[in-house]
């Protein structure tokens, strides 16, 4: 693993903001070593992880998602564990149990004790193991036989889905839906792109093994705190209450986006424009993450889900309904610096 490299300068007071895109950059150039025609996907990972959040991927068999998972832990130095979901998955199995030894009880972690944690297939794990998932993505803690215990820092839960294959699964419940920051897909490559993928594979290795390392843990926790400091103007912030607002009054939707839906909305446009080099956070950060925000928050009305409304056209409606104010960025290091 090649040496980290720097992703926190010294020459200015707030550096966080002004190297988010080189972070990046370097990120993605690292990444894409294993993983080619992600960048939207990648992007969106590096959005739940900086606003500490997670994240589910929602695609089809073979399109990388375990790749990218390994591939985004890799680059950023965390450790990674990998669960798969299936309907004899034990909550236990997941959080980690006590066992009796030398006439004590001794607390024994399982997998979810790391940085990165790929549920596979989380549909085909029974509600019960689910749930197990939920104080650890909300309290960042596991209760084991009444002790709690910490997990590391950063946490993200990475889940998948096979939108396609239904039998035997158990629908993720609202609570569980809701408690992931964003919903991503990688989607089929195009032909390029394919080739480039085959061609990684010519020598029967791993391409995951060529992932260079490109931030140290200090670096990454700066490029995290960084993030909550981006300033959300009150207009801004307006504008973001109202297009979570307006979902819960289209007339396609039963039940709109929560609260909870415009804090996530809130750090993931935090997250966003930090990545784009900026510590203020603009109107078009807010509709850029929308649709991966609140599109699996979202329950659509029976009858105008079977005449083909989505939530993609909801959102969609209400960003061009709902106005936008006028972009004034906060005055700022990185604006002054843009302006120069």
């Amino acid at each position: 693993m090649s040496e980290a490299q720097p992703v926190v300068g010294q020459e200015v007071d707030e550096p966080g903001a002004v190297e988010g895109g080189r972070f990046f950059g370097r990120l993605e150039a690292a990444v894409g070593r294993a993983v080619v025609g992600a960048r939207d996907a990648l992007r969106l990972l590096t959005v739940a992880l900086l606003a500490e959040g997670h994240a589910l991927i929602e695609d089809v068999p073979g399109t990388g998602k375990t790749t990218l998972a390994r591939a985004f832990a890799r680059a950023l130095g965390l450790s990674f564990a990998r669960v798969q979901g299936t309907p004899d998955l034990l909550p236990g199995d997941v959080t980690g149990s006590s066992v009796f030894e030398a006439g004590r009880f001794r607390f024994v972690p399982g997998p979810i004790f790391t940085n990165v944690l790929l549920v596979d297939e989380i549909n085909r794990a029974t509600p019960r193991t689910q749930s197990a998932l939920l104080e650890a993505m909300q309290e960042r803690q596991v209760s084991v036989d009444g002790t709690t215990h910490r997990l590391p820092t950063p946490f993200l839960v990475l889940a998948t889905e096979n939108p396609i294959e239904l039998e035997g699964t158990f629908a993720l419940p609202e609570a569980q839906l809701d408690r992931f920051l964003v919903r991503t897909r990688i989607g089929y490559p195009d032909e390029a792109e394919e080739r480039r993928i085959a061609a990684l594979y010519r020598d029967g290795r791993l391409p995951g093994e060529e992932v260079p390392q490109v931030a140290s843990p200090d670096e990454l926790a700066a490029l995290i705190a960084a993030t909550a400091r981006v300033a959300v103007a009150p207009d801004v912030e307006g504008y973001l209450v109202a297009v979570v607002r307006a979902t819960r009054q289209h007339p396609d939707v039963r039940l709109g986006a929560s609260p909870r839906a415009s804090v996530a909305l809130y750090r993931a446009a935090q997250a966003a424009a930090l990545l784009d080099g900026r510590d203020f956070v603009t109107p078009d950060d807010v509709a850029a993450m929308a649709p991966a925000v609140l599109g699996h928050r979202i329950l659509m009305d029976v009858d105008r889900e079977l005449r083909g409304a989505t939530p993609g056209q909801v959102i969609a409606e209400v960003l061009e309904r709902t106005p936008a104010p006028p972009i004034a960025p906060l005055a700022g290091r990185s604006a002054v610096r843009d302006e120069r």
